[in-house]
């Protein structure tokens, strides 16, 4: 059997896949793959390991509906026509759970850079502006006793409430299409509309999936409701907010900062005014980039491929 790989991953996965006599066609190229490339590496190919921004679209499906798994390198899959992958039998798999850990320390990374202006800082020393001792800089404000606002209460979502419960003794809220008891039993979390989500939240942390329904939802009537004081921060992906609006509300400060993993698009262009900005922080989307992480989230993918190959039910199916 044989698949392709769209990019790289952790060296436990080839491993594997070659313990289980699968032939390995990787992209190896440093820059992402075409559609139409991609269209063309699968022929031939019994399986994919789609890695990065992929669109598994019905296009590419009906081009390669031969293919008896294709495996994402992602918890996300709202890059995958899912109603076109069942039309053409090619069940997908992802990677939920192991990444929720690592995502949720890089939420919680973003929020301190934030609170405490700190890529602003360093980019000062970078620029030899560290001439004196300022009594009163650009001032940073503190989490300690706040209210985080959790848009999304899932795995990831419990991770960062957990961390700041613990570390800050902060407040948790969140706003779910169905609530989560367990978060409600282990951490104290309230659920509250949307509406409160945003007057209330001093943090507001977005760990939802891209949707129809969630795409665009923070735009500038959102941030409008929110504190002046709050920070939003969106390690989920980035066509959830508005980044337009988002510059807007923090040029006009209807909102204090930003903190993003995720952008719109991405890769973000280096003249963004986000990225000259005080009270923001903007990474490049690194949530699960760890090696502890992406060795899980391989083996995972094998598991997914090796059941699809053979026929199986996949272990982690979306």
């Amino acid at each position: 059997m044989r698949v392709f790989i769209s990019g790289n991953i952790a060296s436990v996965g080839i491993k594997e896949l070659e313990e289980n006599n699968i032939s390995i066609t990787q992209w190896k190229e440093n820059r992402q793959i075409t559609a139409e490339e991609l269209i063309e590496a699968c022929q031939g190919q019994d399986a994919l390991i789609s890695v990065g921004p992929n669109k598994i679209n019905a296009q590419f499906l009906k081009a390669c509906s031969h293919l008896k798994v294709i495996a994402l390198h992602s918890v996300g899959y709202d890059q995958v026509d899912i109603a076109a992958a069942k039309k053409n039998n090619i069940p997908i798999g992802n990677t939920p759970g192991v990444l929720s850990v690592a995502t949720a320390d890089t939420a919680f990374l973003l929020m301190l850079a934030v609170s405490r202006k700190a890529f602003f800082s360093y980019k000062k020393i970078i620029k030899g502006e560290w001439e004196n001792y300022e009594p009163s800089p650009e001032l940073g404000i503190e989490v300690n006793g706040k209210t985080l606002g959790v848009f999304g209460l899932g795995k990831i979502g419990l991770e960062m409430a957990k961390k700041c419960k613990a570390t800050y003794k902060m407040e948790v809220i969140y706003h779910n299409r169905s609530r989560n008891e367990e978060a409600e039993k282990e951490i104290g979390a309230k659920y509250v509309s949307f509406e409160e989500l945003l007057a209330q939240s001093d943090v507001l942390s977005v760990h939802t999936a891209l949707t129809p329904e969630t795409k665009d939802k923070f735009t500038l009537d959102v941030f409008k409701q929110m504190k002046s004081n709050s920070i939003f921060i969106n390690t989920a992906r980035g066509g959830i907010h508005n980044e337009k609006d988002l510059i807007q509300a923090l040029e006009e400060k209807i909102i204090w900062g930003a903190g993003l993993d995720v952008t719109n698009p991405e890769p973000m262009d280096k003249d963004n005014p986000l990225l000259s900005m005080e009270s923001v922080a903007v990474l490049p989307h690194i949530g699960s980039a760890t090696e502890e992480t992406r060795a899980a989230m391989a083996q995972i993918i094998v598991k997914n491929i090796v059941a699809g190959l053979r026929g199986e039910k996949l272990p982690f199916e979306v």
